[in-house]
């Protein structure tokens, strides 16, 4: 007959579980309330063509305005606000 030993969990385990479980919950949260990026406007420097971006294009262009709230730089304003 085999006798089955269960370890007992250290209270040190159980706080770092505890803690694990709380960052994990504290992280999902955070994702769910973050709100999209906000559209700017970039000028190119070569020949002053415009777009709109979320993210720079690179070294060539540069920032003329924004926040916008979407995809056309139309609507002004931070995105979720």
């Amino acid at each position: 007959m085999s006798t089955i030993h269960r370890r007992r969990m250290t209270p040190l385990k159980s706080v770092l579980r505890a803690a694990l479980l709380l960052f994990a919950i504290q992280y999902d949260c955070g994702i769910a309330w973050s709100a999209p990026a906000a559209w700017h406007k970039w000028r190119s420097k070569m020949d002053g063509t415009l777009i709109c971006s979320q993210t720079p294009p690179g070294s060539g262009w540069e920032k003329v305005d924004g926040p916008y709230k979407d995809a056309r730089c139309s609507i002004a304003g931070k995105p979720g606000a």
